[in-house]
């Protein structure tokens, strides 16, 4: 059962697991972008090399911020107080 002391903890592991999930989308958002942008640039060839190197670093950028909060969110979740 959840006591109110429990309460800041499971909002801080729901806030970091939204932030996760927000980075997730963008990263998979951005890394369609950057298929696109490349397809479409070889369709219409186009120069595209500094664009699709620019958004996969965005895209990778993005997924390691998605680790990084997934990996604090497991952190708080492990702790054992979180299991009393």
């Amino acid at each position: 059962m959840c006591q109110k002391a429990d309460l800041p903890r499971l909002e801080e592991r729901a806030r970091l697991v939204n932030l996760a999930v927000f980075f997730a989308v963008s990263s998979g958002i951005v890394t369609m972008t950057l298929i696109i942008v490349a397809f479409a640039s070889a369709v219409f060839e186009l120069t595209h090399e500094k664009g699709v190197a620019a958004l996969f670093v965005v895209a990778v950028f993005l997924f390691a911020m998605t680790l990084v909060h997934f990996l604090r969110e497991i952190r708080i979740s492990l702790r054992k107080s979180d299991h009393l």
